[in-house]
């Protein structure tokens, strides 16, 4: 008889329709709300994407998971609310909530490496939510990038590669392949209440550079570097592969999966085939440059009623050939501005990077990706600063930066209530508020939630807090200014709130035009965290 080996996540979700993924041990027909699919095979492992119909508006469905018949979900032992599908009501909810955050290490059972990391958020938040009213749990759950640990294995990981190949050989104990991919895949989403809360609260995913290896896509010179090694090759290929697989098509509506045609091809090599040469395939097309486009977009759009989330690829679409530098080549730079326009009250950005830095951090940023461009060695030096200290974020693509200030720009000017750029990576909280030359009608923010589960490093948090200090941010620009080649920022901000240590989790909060968001710490033991408040930030008046 198959069995459950993941999952199940409950991925996008609308008015009439959701979809849930599962990975089980062979092939098997899945079955979930009267709706089924057949597994697909990439390399040995079993996965299927069940897209579940004809579901009323507005309405609370609970769920299970048979396999060729058999109910394997829930646990019998689950102590843990029934599964839902909750769907949205026509016309959107004039209440909305979005939980979101970055950057997850999986739980571990070695005592020094958890008390290193600390109490998991989500595995916190999911607690609480077991004894509330179904009515208060969120109705979106986003993960902004570094949901797997590529090149920071836990021990338990370690022992598990070494069984496979020999830790004294590149890569060592980063992870090499497909396989060793899967196997951080399951480390990170098999924990129980963690495994509850997204088979339960809709979930967005993005990657960010652990996702594939630090500082992944940071310049040329970074992937000119990677790719003279052995091991990159099928490193890169691997985790686009299981990105596509584990995180990749669930993000998509059920209409744009139809149309996509690697997963159309994946589906239909059968329960008898196996798809990995098709994926590997698409794995290496993915990450090529042609004319400035990439070979596919991970990008995409969902609309939760007067809500639009409008997620950017920040790593894997940079183009960093022929000398240029952009976080996002033109093609998909114009379809994330054709997907801003619409009839909403609050426009949510998505980025695994933060737009709006701490200003000192901002201007050092531009600064390097100018001294970058220098021949010789003083080129070859701010290279290796831009590589060691991650001057790669929106600030170090200074085109693409003026690009989506224009972008965010042009939508406050219109109806939206508010524009929010959501972001993780840098391992601490805080908002900021964005103002502009020009008047504007939304309120601008940027809302930055880093770890949910993750070490942050006590020498790196006054670095953090003396990078918000205007007196410094003020040196710094006025060098920047001095540079002929470094034009005036398009937008000031302000910081209101942080900057916040510890792991944690944003929660945004609209209920018709208003908006906030809260922030929450994760204290207590692995066995029982709790969610302390840290701040609210009101977004909107009133």
């Amino acid at each position: 008889m198959p069995d459950l080996l993941l999952g199940p996540l409950l991925r996008h979700v609308d008015t009439g329709s959701a979809t849930v993924w599962v990975e089980t041990d062979a092939p098997c027909t899945v079955e979930i709300a009267g709706a089924s699919a057949h597994t697909f095979t990439v390399a040995g492992h079993h996965y299927a994407l069940v897209v579940v119909t004809g579901l009323e508006s507005g309405t609370s469905t609970p769920y299970e998971v048979e396999l060729d018949g058999e109910r394997v979900w829930p646990p019998a032992d689950s102590g843990m609310p029934p599964s839902r599908i909750r769907t949205f009501p026509d016309g959107g909810d004039p209440a909305f909530l979005m939980v979101f955050g970055s950057c997850r290490m999986p739980d571990t059972d070695d005592p020094a490496e958890q008390r290193r990391i600390g109490p998991d958020a989500l595995a916190a938040y999911a607690q609480r939510m077991r004894e509330q009213d179904e009515r208060d749990w969120p109705d979106s759950l986003m993960l902004l990038g570094d949901q797997v640990y590529a090149d920071e294995t836990t021990k338990a990981t370690r022992e598990w590669i070494s069984r496979r190949r020999s830790l004294d050989e590149p890569p060592g104990i980063e992870v090499a392949d497909f396989e060793e991919y899967t196997r951080l895949y399951h480390e990170s989403w098999a924990s129980p209440l963690v495994r509850w809360l997204m088979s339960t609260v809709p979930t967005s995913m993005i990657f960010d550079d652990h996702d594939v290896r630090d500082d992944w896509n940071t310049s040329q010179s970074w992937r000119d570097e990677k790719q003279q090694t052995t091991w990159w090759h099928d490193r890169e290929r691997g985790a686009l592969a299981t990105y596509w697989i584990y995180q990749h098509i669930g993000n998509l509506a059920p209409d744009d999966l139809e149309a996509d045609e690697i997963y159309a091809k994946v589906v239909a090599t059968g329960r008898d085939g196996d798809a990995v040469d098709i994926l590997r395939d698409f794995a290496d097309r993915a990450r090529q440059e042609v004319n400035g486009r990439k070979g596919t977009r991970w990008s995409y759009r969902r609309d939760f009623g007067n809500v639009r989330l409008l997620v950017i690829d920040t790593r894997s679409g940079r183009i960093l050939d022929r000398g240029a530098r952009s976080m996002v080549g033109d093609g998909e730079f114009e379809w994330i501005e054709h997907h801003a326009d619409g009839n909403y009250d609050h426009l949510l950005i998505g980025s695994s990077l933060p737009w709006l830095m701490p200003h000192a951090i901002n201007h050092i940023q531009s600064m390097n990706e100018v001294a970058c461009r220098r021949p010789g060695w003083r080129g070859r030096l701010a290279e290796r600063l831009r590589q060691t200290a991650d001057l790669e974020h929106w600030p170090s693509f200074r085109a693409s930066y003026d690009r989506l200030t224009r972008l965010i720009l042009r939508i406050a000017k219109g109806d939206a209530a508010t524009v929010c750029v959501l972001s993780g990576d840098v391992h601490h909280v805080y908002a900021a508020r964005a103002s502009f030359p020009e008047p504007v009608q939304a309120a601008v923010y940027q809302l930055t939630c880093s770890p949910v589960h993750n070490e942050v490093d006590r020498l790196m948090r006054p670095l953090f807090v003396m990078a918000w200090w205007r007196p410094l941010a003020a040196v710094l620009g006025r060098m920047a200014l001095r540079r002929k080649d470094i034009n005036p920022l398009p937008v000031e901000w302000t910081k209101v709130s942080g900057p916040y240590f510890g792991n944690a989790v944003a929660t945004l909060r609209t209920s018709g035009r208003r908006a906030e968001m809260v922030v929450e710490r994760a204290e207590g033991s692995r066995e029982a965290p709790r969610l302390v408040p840290l701040t609210t930030v009101p977004l909107t008046e009133g």
